[in-house]
């Protein structure tokens, strides 16, 4: 590496964030990229350790060395080509993926790891103003044409790839825009839009095609977007593969006495709602957080992004409930290292005023007498051997005008998998492999599976892959042999 010792003189430095009083009257990011001079040291923190174990933390496998080594010389140009060789949208893992490359890190087993994911951040945000991320069409058409449902990362990665195979390729999207769970689901403050929108425009330039409002394999109700049916004969029978890429969007649920009150809510009817009041729409009946006593139920990323909507928009007081124990603050670094460690995560959110309590279930959901909830009764819990079991005489109530769900998601659309009969595994998702000569191909010809469709509810960076992935395999279908990277 550049600096040999770098690692032993330069400490890790964050990104700085304004102050949470600030923060919470917007809704843009908060989170600056590092100067050129703070990435410069930072990226001298890699150690030139002889295994990379980033690598295998990464579910992307970035080229980490390689890139900080370049940053470390200030070769940005460069450093961007190595970062788009194995990540297409390196700007949303450089916001809201948790990097997993850092709890691998060899420096993190007794120090602070590279700041790996500020480091990307940089590179990135350093080659949109330089102008250096351009559209990469293809030198010729292959004439065959697939069609992509569902818009989130998984989705995007795979379009981009074939598109760039020479594929033509059409993304279907139910919504009234593109982006699935990054466009719906993550606030603007964790990822504003424009991200999206720039790529969304590259990708146009390469040649795909986005049709939005379009519901695949069954017709729908729903008043938040345009009912236009296309049937899954109808897409066998136009295009010569389908990659199914949509999100997993069956929330858990919490079937207690009062769960039909008023004021119950699933996340993810709360948080889409706000990103389309910042998008410009006008929302007839918004559910909102203002004035309100909170309860969040859930204690991860989604309950947690529920909580920073809710502190945007005024709730007197938030309080955010998690079934399992309180983690240690400080993971056992030889026992867990290089694995994803169990330690307490304090998020930008939860700083700006959020009571959390562990090791706590809810009972019932109490009425106000008029269809309202007014309150929740829970009970505390020991848990012992990995089973919880309920402490004698610990009931309590809690007055809450607004209960948010963020329980996590159990299966994708089951509706979109049974139009197209695939089979699924014991969770609900499309059964498909990922090795071998049938990689990603479900039970049904033509038709394929990635991200959330096909392995459940993840992370943005392992949905990019699995799109990566899948267009490989896809391309090997149509063609008899690719190119594209795995």
């Amino acid at each position: 590496m550049g600096k040999i010792t770098g690692f032993l003189e330069h400490p890790r430095v964050l990104e700085t964030s304004e102050a949470p009083r600030v923060r919470k009257q917007h809704w843009r990011e908060f989170t600056p990229s590092l100067n050129d001079g703070e990435a410069k040291t930072q990226a001298a923190r890699c150690m030139d350790c002889g295994i990379p174990f980033c690598h295998g933390g990464c579910p992307v496998n970035n080229v980490i060395p390689d890139f900080n080594e370049l940053v470390y010389r200030q070769d940005w140009q460069r450093a961007i080509e190595v970062l788009h060789a194995t990540n297409n949208f390196p700007e949303f893992t450089g916001r809201i993926c948790p990097a997993p490359c850092e709890a691998a890190c060899t420096l993190n087993i007794n120090d602070d790891a590279v700041g790996i994911k500020s480091i990307e951040h940089k590179i990135i945000d350093k080659a949109w103003e330089e102008g250096w991320v351009l559209p990469q069409p293809p030198s010729r058409q292959t004439g065959w044409k697939v069609a992509v449902v569902g818009s989130g990362p998984a989705g995007l990665a795979a379009a981009q790839q074939l598109a760039r195979a020479g594929h033509a390729v059409t993304v279907l999207e139910k919504n009234d825009r593109i982006g699935g769970l990054l466009r719906y689901g993550i606030p603007d403050f964790k990822l504003q839009k424009e991200h999206i929108d720039r790529r969304i425009e590259q990708m146009r330039a390469e040649g795909v095609a986005f049709r939005t409002g379009v519901l695949v394999g069954a017709a729908s109700d729903r008043a938040d977007v345009t009912p236009v049916h296309v049937s899954v004969e109808q897409l066998q029978r136009d295009f010569d593969a389908v990659v199914l890429a949509g999100g997993a969007e069956a929330p858990r649920d919490l079937p207690l006495p009062g769960r039909e009150l008023e004021g119950v809510h699933f996340a993810m009817e709360f948080l889409p709602q706000q990103n389309r009041v910042v998008a410009g729409d006008t929302l007839a009946l918004q559910i909102l957080a203002t004035d309100k006593q909170v309860v969040v139920i859930g204690g991860g990323d989604t309950g947690s992004d529920c909580v920073g909507t809710s502190n945007r928009q005024g709730a007197a007081a938030i309080t955010q409930f998690e079934l399992l124990p309180q983690p240690p603050a400080q993971e056992n670094k030889p026992l867990t290292w290089p694995y994803w460690p169990l330690r307490l995560r304090t998020s930008s959110s939860h700083e700006e005023g959020c009571q959390r309590d562990w090791a706590v279930a809810t009972r019932c959901f109490n009425d106000d007498g008029k269809g309202r909830v007014r309150s929740l009764t829970a009970v505390r819990l020991e848990w012992k051997d990995g089973k919880m079991s309920e402490l004698a005489g610990s009931e309590f109530e809690i007055q809450a005008d607004l209960v948010l769900l963020a329980m996590g998601f159990v299966s994708p659309s089951q509706a979109v998998l049974d139009a197209f009969g695939v089979e699924k595994d014991a969770r609900g998702n499309a059964r498909a492999a990922t090795e071998g000569n049938a990689g990603y191909r479900t039970s049904v010809d033509k038709v394929f599976a990635a991200g959330d469709m096909r392995r459940g509810q993840s992370l943005v960076v392992w949905a990019i892959r699995e799109g990566r992935q899948c267009a490989r395999a896809v391309d090997e279908f149509l063609m008899g042999a690719s190119r594209l990277p795995r």
